[in-house]
């Protein structure tokens, strides 16, 4: 039996049970008549996560089409498959027809769940870098400021229910809209009242976050990436903005140069954060201290001493744009700072590995600024050198090897170039681009730049060159748990490469 996709359906919950005529019809509009009365037990678009009772949307990827797995989903137990094809009769199982197949992802996800978003505060982050420190920022500011249960979080790299841990997979900054719906009902069941969650181009642009409905958004920054995806700079940005003009609130990074088109897209509910005299809520006399930054908080209410248990001036505005946006919640600017003090950080974000001889250093910066960002923050001893790692992604934007080469030639003594998650594209190739910059940049191959095509030889091969008083900084992993090798996975750790490489030369 083949459906076509009706009008929009109206809101509203779902009974406990889930009907699969109820779902069809409160997800894609659907007359109920025409569908049985089966129970629906999940939704699932990766045919090895369908269990009996689950509807499978059978999406069309870049490399794979679910209807090649449509046999594979009835046999599992699947109750109804939804695609994009025609001339599907004959399946036991009914098969819907739909135009946008991420779309109905989203919307069967979102109703099969009972609209949680509906059932809570959301807080959206997105920018090109900081959010997930914005974003856990957050998460602890609204710990402890009212009765449990407290927030959730969902980040690429910490996803909490209230402070219970949770996982996700694969190195999506916003997992799949299966996985959004279920985090967020898990985040209502429990009794969270604010759930924050990370949202990048990608979920924007396919469909990820469609139904999830935002009540405030964070915009960190904007520069350069994934343009592979999205063709230009200018629909990167419109795919941020996006979000934002969705939100019933803005929190907007007024010192960023495409501040205006944001306030553009933005509510009329708008505070905006940054160093500018201009914003509302704003640093003033940032000091660096012994693993941790000073600086005033300035906003229309007062001002506040701060302290921040970070390096690297920009977190600062990843300070001011959670506090702003735990101020848009209803926290106090005294209670917001105080909580601040108490951050304990966010693995593989400027996390700390070893201290001497040879300080070393886990960061996800991955985009050239990030990495120019990154460097200027990890400050050797006196006398000492910066010596990086890092890579640069097969299958994403192409165009960042190149000033990646160069940023780290620039910004550091000593660069070692080597694999990050190359997947289908040959390593050598990306390589070769990364030190094409390198060169350009002044590098010589070498000497200030050496290409080392295994992540865990490149990372001993930086700690064999540092000397004491030298500082290492490993970019572009972070918190992932996997190297994409070719079409081979790999489990990954990069603090533990790092101590087992300290380790293996008597520096654990």
């Amino acid at each position: 039996m083949t459906t076509t996709l009706g009008p929009a359906p109206g809101p509203g919950p779902l009974p406990r049970t889930v009907r699969l005529h109820d779902l069809l019809r409160r997800a894609l509009g659907l007359a109920a008549p025409a569908f049985p009365d089966a129970e629906v037990t999940g939704v699932a678009q990766h045919v090895a996560k369908v269990a009996p009772g689950h509807v499978f949307v059978a999406r069309v990827g870049g490399l794979r089409d679910g209807h090649d797995f449509v046999t594979e989903a009835i046999e599992r137990g699947a109750a109804c498959i939804v695609g994009t094809r025609d001339g599907m009769a004959g399946l036991p199982v009914p098969y819907v027809r739909v135009d946008d197949d991420r779309f109905a992802t989203s919307a069967l996800a979102d109703a099969f769940h009972g609209h949680p978003s509906g059932a809570l505060t959301v807080v959206g982050v997105t920018g090109t870098d900081g959010k997930t420190t914005t974003a856990a920022l957050l998460h602890h500011l609204l710990q402890g400021v009212q009765a449990p249960p407290q927030a959730s979080l969902l980040s690429s790299a910490l996803v909490r229910v209230g402070l219970a841990a949770g996982e996700l997979e694969g190195h999506f900054t916003t997992p799949e809209a299966t996985e959004v719906q279920a985090h967020l009902a898990a985040a209502r069941d429990h009794g969270v009242r604010v759930a924050v969650l990370e949202a990048s181009s990608h979920a924007a642009t396919l469909q990820r976050v469609a139904h999830v409905a935002f009540d405030v958004l964070v915009w960190t920054n904007l520069t350069p990436e994934h343009l592979d995806h999205h063709g230009s700079f200018d629909a990167y940005r419109e795919a941020k903005a996006s979000l934002v003009r969705r939100a019933g609130a803005a929190v907007l990074n007024r010192d960023d140069p495409n501040y205006p088109a944001f306030a553009a897209a933005a509510p009329a509910a708008v505070i905006t954060f940054g160093l500018d005299a201009r914003a509302d809520v704003r640093a003033e006399a940032i000091v660096d201290e012994p693993g941790a930054l000073g600086f005033l908080l300035v906003t229309a209410e007062g001002r506040w001493p701060a302290r921040l248990p970070m390096v690297g001036h920009y977190n600062v505005a990843n300070a001011l744009a959670a506090l702003a946006a735990a101020r848009q919640l209803g926290v106090p600017w005294s209670i917001g700072v105080a909580r601040l003090a108490t951050f304990g950080g966010v693995p593989g974000r400027m996390q700390v590995v070893a201290h001497e001889p040879v300080t070393v250093v886990v960061d996800f910066a991955h985009t050239p600024d990030a990495l120019d960002k990154a460097l200027a923050a990890v400050a050797p001893a006196p006398g000492g050198r910066r010596l990086v790692v890092v890579g640069a992604a097969g299958e994403r934007d192409p165009g960042k090897r190149a000033p990646l080469g160069a940023v780290a030639t620039r910004a550091a003594d000593v660069a070692v170039f080597t694999e990050e998650d190359h997947r289908s594209e040959p390593l050598a190739a990306i390589l070769a681009a990364m030190a094409a910059g390198a060169r350009a940049a002044g590098g010589v191959e070498g000497t200030t730049f050496h290409l080392v095509a295994d992540r865990r030889a490149a990372i001993a091969r930086a700690l064999d060159l540092a000397r004491p008083g030298d500082v290492v900084l490993l970019a572009g992993k972070g918190h992932e748990r996997t190297l994409e090798r070719g079409a081979t996975v790999l489990p990954w750790d990069e603090a533990a490469a790092a101590r087992e490489a300290l380790a293996a030369r008597g520096r654990a």
